[in-house]
């Protein structure tokens, strides 16, 4: 009799088939670390708390019932389902050993977390310059814009980690690693020994070199401190100009424009989210900006950041100026590589990993924004969450496989629902697309009858069901069979929606 369930040993995600799955939609790691159900739910050690997984964006929430909102896309507590088991696979006895993370973003947080679960007498470090615990660093707009308070941005409450046994030394910065003597050089502090170590560094904000980049006012944002001096310069009838239409920078312009600032975008680009959007839906999303009160400028290039101490306008090459009391770039990110690469590890965009997530060094793991990944750099939040609790894992002596995940977005983004995963932006005339800009804007792309990218704006609730048909890379006939224009697709795909 064949098993209908497989229970993946990693995240608890249960999987109905006749077969595991090639890998697992939720953390990403490979068919082989799914074990029967029956066999997997005895003997487990002691029941964790519940997750639910957001069926949008994978994000992973830990409690007795979904959040009231998704932390990462905005989904509603519908858009949740239980992982069963819920229950946590510890190690053999012999895997406690010193465990140190540096960084820490939800990617070292979901390390230690998982190091824990998986590790209960392991001594675990977290390391971070920063002088707030771990926070939801993709709700800084949203606090931004007052939509939510400072209370609201840390990620677990501040006992959370004694009564764990996880130890945080904030505003402490690591000068130095040392890979032969297995050690860490502290600024200010002794020297931190570790057994394995997880590097989980981030990015920082990419700051062209603009001349006048240094004056006062031109600012980034990337962290709580960041954000804070942004609100202190955010007075009404001010004038603000964002260097960057894409998700950072919509973002920030629709926070920073309700405390009645004159905000302009700049883009270099010929439409909004070029990396995630079509020139349809970028179109369409460059009309509601607009509406909110948001200029923007299209095709511009950056000759100079014009003042004297401070900032006063906004020079492009065009010679039009815009004038400007507040500088916010958003032009990307960079892989805080600088340790590794001192270090002697393997560096290219980022910090190079194999599957099991280790470094060139066999005693460093690295996840996150950090991460480089057969070529892919993932740069959002829930690869990095995935990314983290297979690092800790394996830093305790697990064999985790991370087998990549499709790149997706799931945003709200001024104020219109927008969903994207995939590839969008075909390079060859071997892809077959369907286009619909009605109520809603939907853009589905097939290869070899296969659904390999989408964007959806506006009406995203086939969302979770895109998704699954993407990851699971199976073929799409029948859809193709039923429908012969997006919205046809869209209909039959609706119907598939997990009620």
């Amino acid at each position: 009799m064949s098993i209908a369930r497989w229970y993946c040993t990693v995240c608890g995600y249960v999987h109905r088939g006749e077969f595991p799955p090639e890998y697992c939609p939720v953390c990403g790691v490979t068919g082989e670390r799914f074990e029967p159900a029956a066999d997997a739910l005895q003997g487990r050690g002691k029941v964790m708390s519940q997750q639910w997984r957001c069926l949008t964006c994978d994000y992973m929430h830990t409690g007795n019932v979904p959040p009231d909102t998704c932390q990462v896309c905005g989904a509603g507590p519908d858009q949740f389902e239980l992982v069963n088991p819920p229950e946590q696979h510890i190690l053999p006895q012999g895997t406690e050993g010193t465990i140190v993370i540096v960084g820490g973003g939800i990617a070292g947080l979901s390390a230690a977390e998982s190091a824990r679960q998986a590790a209960p007498k392991a001594t675990i470090t977290i390391v971070t310059r920063e002088s707030d615990h771990p926070y939801y660093r993709l709700n800084l707009t949203r606090y931004l814009a007052g939509e939510i308070t400072g209370n609201d941005l840390p990620v677990r409450p501040e006992n959370w980690y004694a009564e764990n046994c996880i130890t945080i030394l904030l505003d402490t910065e690591v000068t130095a690693i040392d890979a032969k003597a297995k050690k860490l050089h502290l600024k200010g502090h002794p020297d931190l020994p570790y057994d394995k170590l997880i590097l989980a560094l981030g990015a920082h904000p990419f700051v062209p070199a603009i001349p006048g980049v240094n004056r006062e006012n031109v600012v980034t944002l990337r962290t709580r401190v960041d954000a804070e001096r942004i609100l202190a310069r955010c007075s009404a009838g001010s004038k603000c100009v964002i260097v960057g239409g894409g998700v950072l920078g919509l973002e920030t312009a629709a926070a920073v424009v309700r405390h009645k600032v004159q905000v302009t975008v700049v883009e270099g680009f010929e439409w909004l989210l070029p990396r995630q959007l079509t020139r349809t839906a970028g179109e369409r999303l460059a009309k509601k900006a607009r509406k909110l009160g948001i200029d923007l400028v299209f095709n511009a290039r950056i000759k100079e950041f014009d003042g004297d101490e401070q900032v006063r306008g906004v020079v492009l090459e065009s010679g039009h100026i815009l004038p400007a009391n507040l500088v916010i770039v958003t032009a990307g990110v960079r892989s805080n590589s600088y340790l590794a690469r001192m270090a002697g590890l393997e560096v290219n965009n980022g910090v190079v990993v194999n599957h099991h997530l280790q470094t060139s060094n066999p005693d460093i793991f690295a996840a996150g924004d950090l991460v480089e990944h057969q070529g892919t750099a993932y740069g959002t939040w829930a690869p990095a969450q995935f990314q983290g609790t297979i690092a800790g894992m394996n830093a305790v002596g697990g064999d985790v496989v991370f087998a990549g995940i499709p790149r997706s977005n799931s945003l709200k983004v001024l104020g219109a629902e927008m969903f994207s995963i995939g590839q969008i932006h075909p390079d060859d005339a071997s892809y077959e697309l369907f286009e619909n800009d009605g109520d809603s804007y939907d853009f589905f792309v097939f290869r070899d009858t296969r659904m390999v990218g989408a964007i959806l704006v506006g009406d995203t609730a086939i969302a979770p069901v895109v998704k699954k048909l993407i990851e699971a890379q199976v073929s799409c006939v029948d859809l193709l069979a039923a429908a012969s224009d997006a919205k046809g697709i869209r209909d039959e795909l609706r119907k598939k929606i997990v009620k």
